[in-house]
């Protein structure tokens, strides 16, 4: 037995890449309490104390302080060791090419019929909702959040954006959170690739003295819920406020439950439903809100992030004046999105930094900085070694113009460190090629490949084959993510009645990233220029291709609108094969000019000396036989 219980624990989980650092795992697989006390907090539940410890770990080698970490367990000397950045860098790198150049909202539909005149009722109202996503992400500075959040998500493998309604703005806000906050209630039987229904943000709120507050734990949830009675902002016995049911007391003495205006309750099974402005069919759920704050020292007994005791919480007031106490949104979905680096495995929530599989080469990376530092010292200031000196007790230092003087005998020794110096440089360029194989970045990616060397573009195209997967795995875990988020932005505006928004139908939205590698221009505008001409590529399709490749095109409706208002070979043409002067004016996207009838024919005067048959004869357009043939 005594032998078995000393047996170190292998613990393999999404966060087991960490498992050959002693600071993340100890003999029992628990991270060292020294390094990572937030982690392990009485309130963090067991599953996720590894999970926040990875992502400190993760944002200490990002922000070059891993060594600092690394002393909880080396002690002082791992201080010494140098870092330049080398993580941050491919952080940077990798976030860089999965967003691209540039992010393009569209909305399928919006382009359709372009140029041909007014388009029809789906196609105005594909255009109008892709109108309005991207005047709210222009306003609500989508692009920025897009940053803050993917590099929390290349870095720590996780980021979230959570959404809100702001009366005051009358707009949807958009905010970025750090995923060390984000505590999804994931049960035994439930599977951690699906939505969850009951989602935390938790934190603690440090002591301050000069206010009189003690160290708080604060935490914001959201909540899937059957929908309940219509509530109101109250006092409870202990003076919180609260919120408590509306009740209203009816003839016979009786109180009655109040539901909220437009609910239908069942009076068979005494269920609520609703029905939402984006759903066809009634709802019975509910998103409820809380925002409660505890003191920690009323945290005891083994209670985590899901189970605190309501009856110590403070509860916080909205603006309006709502207390902040399972508060009704009036939506039927969790305003918040997890968007994982990865795509996760099977049943998992979690996704997976970039830096994960290649820690331990920036670990052997920071040990051949550190060695090439002191290395480079004794090259720069060779060490010497004198004998035969005259005066043994003189002290002598190396510098330029320096004398020693010497016996007969006398020699000066120099110890040359450059040949180590140079083994380590070219170790530390061997590792950092192995780092940017096994992170799938090739050299072109990286900005450290000589174009002298490249034989050929389809030979650079084929280095790109690595970071093509990569960004194809990459991509693919957002594409769900972000169609969710612009669903929400949609849905809320309509529960916000939004006036721009009115009589709007929520419609299927995507984020288009822009290309991540170098684009031969001159090439693909050759290509689109020859197909379109030789009408193998619709107007469409071309006009998609350059904005793809990175030419400044802000509307591809708009630029073929401007394309066929000046192909006027082509319009004459067309009123050859139509013979339609409104079609014509259509196509170029011009006004038709009006049809102006032809003056009738005036004939001369007949002279009153001309005969019967010269009348005749003037009638059908011949003069008199005469003098020139005429009268």
């Amino acid at each position: 037995m005594g032998l078995i219980a000393g047996i170190r624990q292998v613990r393999i989980d999404v966060w087991s890449w960490l498992n050959y650092k002693p600071v993340f795992s100890d003999p029992r697989g628990m991270p060292n309490r020294r390094a990572f006390p937030e982690a392990l907090a009485s309130w963090v539940p067991a599953d996720d104390e590894r999970r926040l410890a990875a992502y400190k770990v993760l944002t200490g080698y990002d922000q070059n302080q891993a060594a600092e970490l690394a002393a909880v367990v080396d002690g002082d000397a791992a201080r010494d060791r140098r870092e330049f950045g080398d993580p941050s860098m491919f952080v940077d790198t990798i976030l860089a090419h999965v967003l691209g150049r540039e992010q393009h909202i569209t909305v399928p539909g919006a382009e359709e019929d372009a140029g041909d005149g007014e388009p029809d009722a789906s196609t105005a109202a594909a255009q109008r909702v892709q109108d309005l996503l991207r005047d709210w992400a222009e306003t609500e500075l989508l692009a920025m959040r897009m940053q803050q959040t993917e590099r929390k998500a290349v870095s720590l493998g996780d980021g979230v954006y959570r959404l809100a309604w702001n009366p005051q703005k009358r707009r949807v806000t958009l905010r970025a959170v750090d995923p060390g906050f984000y505590f999804p209630v994931i049960g035994e039987d439930d599977d951690g690739g699906e939505y969850p229904t009951r989602v935390h943000f938790a934190w603690e709120l440090p002591e301050d003295p000069k206010r009189g507050l003690k160290a708080r734990l604060r935490r914001i949830t959201y909540e899937l819920a059957p929908i309940g009675p219509a509530t109101g902002t109250g006092v409870d016995g202990k003076g919180r406020a609260v919120r408590a049911p509306l009740t209203v007391d009816g003839p016979d003495g009786e109180t009655t439950v109040v539901i909220g205006q437009g609910d239908i309750a069942d009076p068979e099974t005494g269920t609520v439903s609703r029905q939402y402005a984006w759903n066809d069919e009634p709802s019975t759920l509910t998103c409820y809100l809380t925002d409660a704050t505890w003191e920690l020292g009323d945290l005891k007994g083994g209670v985590d992030v899901d189970s605190l005791p309501m009856a110590a919480a403070q509860y916080a007031t909205r603006s309006d004046g709502e207390v902040l106490d399972r508060l009704d949104l009036m939506l039927d979905f969790i305003p918040v999105i997890h968007v994982p680096n990865t795509v996760p495995p099977a049943e998992e929530h979690w996704g997976q930094s970039s830096l994960a599989k290649v820690l331990q080469v920036f670990d052997e990376l920071q040990g051949a900085d550190t060695d090439s530092a002191r290395a480079s010292a004794t090259t720069g200031l060779p060490m010497i070694a004198i004998s035969g000196a005259t005066n043994n007790r003189q002290t002598y230092s190396v510098a330029p113009g320096a004398v020693f003087t010497l016996g007969e005998t006398g020699r000066i020794t120099t110890v040359d460190t450059s040949p180590a110096l140079r083994e380590l440089r070219e170790q530390r360029h061997d590792l950092g090629e192995r780092a940017a194989n096994v992170a799938r970045l090739p050299a072109v990616s990286l900005g450290t490949l000589d174009p002298s060397k490249v034989p050929s573009g389809y030979a650079m195209q084929l280095s790109l084959g690595p970071l093509d997967s990569l960004m194809g795995v990459m991509r693919l875990a957002r594409a769900h993510k972000y169609a969710l988020l612009l669903k929400f932005v949609q849905r809320l505006h309509l529960a916000g009645q939004h006036p721009d928004w009115a009589g709007v139908t929520p419609l299927p939205a995507e984020l288009v990233f822009g290309p991540y590698t170098p684009t031969d221009k001159a090439s693909v505008l050759e290509q689109v220029t020859a197909g379109v001409a030789g009408n193998v590529l619709s107007l469409e399709t071309g006009v998609r291709m350059l904005i793809d490749a990175g030419f400044p095109i802000e509307d591809a409706a708009d630029e073929i609108d401007r394309i066929q208002s000046r192909q006027f070979a082509a319009a004459v043409q067309l009123a050859d094969a139509l013979g339609n002067v409104d079609e014509v004016a259509k196509y170029l996207g011009r006004e038709a000019p009006d049809q102006i009838e032809a003056p009738a024919v005036q004939l001369p005067p007949v002279p009153a000396d001309t005969t019967a048959t010269d009348q005749s004869q003037l009638a059908d357009g011949q003069g008199p036989q005469g003098s020139g043939g005429n009268t």
